[in-house]
């Protein structure tokens, strides 16, 4: 279920600025904000995992590029999601290093954990919402499903792949990353 706050209609501005004194998360979602829960320790895990294989493939590429974990991507005028992790270029968030984290620009690929609570959200609207922003992969990873989406933008729409098992999952972005589904989703805890 989705808690809405008001039934205020928020700017994108305004939302930048909202802080109800809480720790709530929240989306703006056409012009209201949603309440997001917080992450499982799975999410966060696999999340942390991920940013730490992109980074060291970042560096070893030499990339001018960024992982980000949980901050902003704006999708519309009223729009902005929170993403579990994102790439982006140094530039695109050059300007913006002072304001909110909330990226204004289409990263070079966003990455979802799904959580029970967040199957609709991930699987449908981020997709959507991706797409429509010109995101260029979008890789949505599953643990209740054992399963890694991979989403590449073709014309205005994603083109899916899904991997599973000891399949090395194929990135456009990195494509000589060797991450296999099993080792995003195995128990971080028995390492």
């Amino acid at each position: 279920m989705v808690e809405l706050t008001t039934e205020k209609l928020y700017s994108f501005a305004a939302y930048c600025q909202y802080d109800d004194g809480t720790e709530k998360r929240y989306e703006l979602v056409d012009g209201r904000l949603e309440v997001v829960n917080p992450p499982t320790f799975r999410h966060i895990l696999i999340a942390k995992y991920l940013e730490r294989a992109i980074d060291l493939e970042i560096a070893r590429l030499n990339l001018p590029w960024l992982c980000i974990r949980e901050a902003g991507i704006r999708t519309g005028l009223r729009k902005s999601r929170l993403s579990d992790l994102f790439v982006v270029t140094q530039a695109q968030i050059q300007t913006l290093m002072d304001r909110s984290a909330i990226c204004e620009t289409p990263p070079l690929l966003a990455i979802e954990v799904v959580s029970p609570e967040s199957v609709t959200r991930d699987y449908r609207y981020k997709r959507s919402e991706y797409a429509a922003l010109g995101i260029l992969e979008y890789w949505i990873v599953d643990p209740i499903e054992n399963k890694v989406t991979v989403l590449t933008l073709n014309e205005g729409l994603y083109d899916e792949v899904v991997f599973t098992g000891e399949s090395r999952i194929i990135s456009q972005q990195f494509p000589e990353l060797t991450l296999t589904v099993i080792q995003i989703l195995t128990d971080p805890t028995t390492e």
